[in-house]
């Protein structure tokens, strides 16, 4: 008799008989699916530039953007098994301290093809810390996958991520996941993405069953039903069932269908009047007898123009629901020709790209990521960096796979490739063929706007936009064990800025220590890690301080002269300026020239000036914090013949000093945006603490079983939150933050931090 038993089967079976006897039999949970055959990364198909899907995935902290990303791989062939990531052998998490945490600190790139498309995706992070990560990866990307636990809704950084997805105007897909969880519930994540997000999801499917039991999905455009049968053991999810439904089916499924694809082309109609007279026309008598390929169509342009987004669900640990998410990124994401970029065209077919992350290899150096616009890439070539101002030869080209990567002899527009030998460039930087193409592109922009009579404003977007990098909220010293080491500091510093724009490095200029400056505890928790492992060095960290700011409180005028002797050289300046207050809201600084000043002054010396206000700018009279909310008004600038420019800055920032000295500084300190989940047995002790940090509760809701506490707190008062929190809630709460504003603090607090700084408290 001849037994026909799938080969995974028939190994799951062997293991478990030579491993029955012991009793001892440790389950890891996809050991059993190790894959015959794997594909290469040199067998990606290169389609069409229309087959070609630029896509990240985004979420809040465990929502499952790793682990939806590592099904991707495996079912696209490109993986021998699932990486998990509480085993730590994820592909796209691979630092040392992603897999020790658990959580993605970096996006990783990976290339991989799905029914003759090529899929060029992004892993990003969800914490907070590391927003410029997802910001610089929605940058260069044509749409996104928000996935979502389906038993919490939008959650903080959910929000954080999509406004961030909004400015980039990104199209996106959103993936309900962990339908399988005890607290999963449909109606609550559709709810919380039209309320919070203000977005208006589309659901394309339904599950079936619930909770434990949830086993499928019905396409609602098809009318298929997707099952997958087998426990998690056994089954990889690689192999569903797909029928269509029929009349003996369950009635409540049928009824469930019936009503959400009625909901569905309402939906889709209001929003498509072209496929609201389709309906109108041909299929007025039964709405529900639309062709599926007609409201597929007409999806995919709600989906282009951002009207609407549709919903999936599934659950990426139990392998339910990851094909059919890649069937619509597919089918509802842009290709990078369908997304409008004015810039490109100027190039036509010349090479167009832009820099977006650096990373360090021992072996190769700096490796940059690319994204070509236009134009195509090739391998050993010259290329020229507008923001540089110069030209640099790319030795190799290299398809990126997170840490593994594939030579590859050029790649064309469309495409993200991981360039080596690129020394000078880094992070937002414009790449082209040559300056005489980025000349040809600045005629045919010229041309184009002086046919619209608009020059200034055409001309100015010559170079492609770069990456807004936020203000760091925390800093602390940083010192190398030895005096030796110093050299070998600053060069991992240096490496480690060129990596994460995020990251400040300055010398205090009274102590002459080195000040690392971060967006979090963790941020810099993670670089000081990162200096131990990758460059061998012992630092010692000092404190943990906030990066404060400080403002004035009222106008005040100042006059100052500045006589000195240097030489046989006599310089002379008198300066006369007045300092006053902006709204409350501002954070700029601005310098502005009394009319008759302007003109007597020559340009040198009021860029000079200038220079002189934006240095005192840097150093506020109270604590010697950046200064914000201050406008400068030059009233009278006079010099001898012969002063430099050096000593008009320098007579300039002492008079500056004494101005804002006059004025009465005032410190402002960053006000986060809390927002803690937590039981309802312990909401009063954490109410109780919040209180003790000075926090204002801005609104307490309901998520399910928990409820959700949405406060202000000033962040001096959060050092160590995680801690205390675990602590009063017994580990079953979680937290996150994100910077909402600089308030001034009360009298009473002030002089207790000058204390503070002073040594006296």
């Amino acid at each position: 008799m001849h037994l026909n038993v799938p080969f995974p089967i028939l190994r799951w079976s062997i293991r478990h008989l030579m491993t029955r006897s012991s009793q001892t039999c440790s389950w890891r949970r996809n050991y059993s699916f190790y894959r015959d055959e794997v594909k290469s990364l040199r067998a990606v198909v290169n389609p069409d530039i229309s087959k070609i899907r630029n896509i990240g995935i985004m979420a809040h902290i465990d929502a499952g953007k790793t682990t939806t990303t590592e099904r991707m791989l495996y079912f696209s062939g490109y993986t021998r098994a699932f990486g998990d990531v509480d085993d730590g052998d994820t592909v796209t998490d691979y630092m040392a301290q992603e897999r020790e945490r658990g959580i993605t600190i970096q996006s990783a790139a990976v290339t991989f093809d799905w029914k003759d498309h090529r899929i060029n995706l992004i892993d990003t992070p969800g914490h907070v810390d590391f927003t410029l990560e997802v910001e610089r990866a929605l940058r260069v990307l044509d749409g996104a996958v928000a996935v979502f636990d389906a038993s919490a809704g939008v959650e903080a950084q959910t929000m954080t991520v999509w406004r961030q997805a909004e400015k980039h105007k990104i199209p996106c897909v959103c993936f309900l996941n962990k339908m399988d969880k005890p607290a999963a519930s449909l109606r609550y994540s559709l709810d919380s993405i039209k309320t919070k997000l203000k977005a208006n999801p589309i659901l394309l499917q339904i599950p079936i069953g619930s909770r434990k039991s949830f086993t499928g999905l019905v396409d609602l455009i098809t009318r298929q039903k997707m099952t997958w049968q087998g426990s998690s053991l056994t089954y990889d999810g690689h192999a569903f069932e797909t029928s269509a439904l029929q009349p003996s089916d369950d009635p409540d499924v049928l009824q469930a269908v019936s009503e959400a694809r009625a909901t569905l082309i309402e939906q889709v109609a209001d929003l498509d009047d072209d496929f609201a007279e389709l309906l109108l026309g041909q299929y007025s008598e039964s709405f529900d007898a639309v062709p599926a390929g007609k409201l597929q169509e007409a999806l995919r342009k709600v989906t282009l123009a951002r009207k609407g987004v549709p919903v999936l669900c599934g659950s990426s640990l139990k392998n339910k629901g990851v094909q059919p998410l890649l069937d619509a990124i597919t089918a509802y994401l842009p290709a990078p020709n369908e997304r409008n970029h004015d810039l490109v065209r100027w190039y036509k077919d010349d090479l167009c790209a832009l820099a977006f992350k650096v990373v360090h290899d021992k072996q190769r150096g700096p490796l940059v990521f690319v994204r070509i616009y236009s134009g195509s890439m090739k391998a050993q070539s010259a290329v020229y960096n507008i923001n540089r101002n110069g030209t640099e030869r790319m030795s190799r080209l290299l398809l990126p796979f997170a840490d593994q990567h594939i030579e590859i002899p050029s790649l064309s527009a469309g495409n993200i490739v991981l360039t080596v030998g690129l020394k000078q460039t880094v992070t937002g930087d414009t790449i082209v063929s040559s300056k005489a193409s980025a000349a040809a592109a600045v005629r045919r922009a010229q041309q184009e706007a002086e046919s619209k009579s608009s020059s200034q404003r055409e001309s100015s977007s010559l170079v492609l936009a770069g990456v807004e990098v936020p203000e760091p909220v925390f800093f602390c010293s940083i010192e190398p064990p030895t005096l030796a080491k110093q050299a070998d500091l600053e060069h991992a510093l240096n490496c480690l800025q060129r990596e994460d724009p995020s990251l400040k490095v300055r010398i205090d200029p009274d102590s002459g220590q080195t000040i690392l400056c971060g967006m979090g505890e963790l941020h810099i928790e993670i670089i000081h890690d990162r200096i131990k492992r990758e460059y061998n060095i012992e630092t010692h960290l000092g404190p943990l301080q906030v990066a404060y700011r400080e403002t004035i409180l009222q106008s005040a005028t100042a006059t100052d002269t500045l006589d000195r002797t240097l030489g046989e050289k006599r310089h002379v300046v008198t300066v006369e300026l007045a300092v006053h207050a902006l709204m409350e809201s501002s954070t700029s600084c601005d310098v502005t020239f009394e009319e008759e000043v302007k003109t007597q002054l020559p340009a040198v010396v009021r860029q000079a000036v200038e220079n002189g206000v934006q240095s005192a700018y840097l150093q506020g009279p109270v604590l010697g914090f950046p200064v914000e909310g201050v406008k400068t008004v030059i009233q009278h600038v006079s010099l001898e013949p012969g002063t430099s420019a050096a000593m008009v800055s320098a007579c300039v920032s002492r008079c500056m000093l004494k101005a804002l000295k006059l004025a009465g500084g005032q410190v402002l300190e960053p006000v986060m945006a809390l927002e803690v989940t937590v039981g309802e047995e312990y909401l009063s002790p954490v109410l109780a603490d919040l209180a003790q940090r000075r926090g204002t509760i801005c609104d307490i809701q309901s998520r399910q079983e928990n409820k959700v506490l949405l406060a202000t707190v000033p962040l001096a008062e959060m050092m160590g939150y995680s801690t205390v929190l675990r602590t009063l809630t017994s580990g079953n709460a979680t937290f996150s933050l994100e910077l909402s504003s600089y308030e001034p603090m009360n009298t009473q607090e002030q002089n207790i931090l000058l204390n503070k700084m002073a040594g006296l408290a």
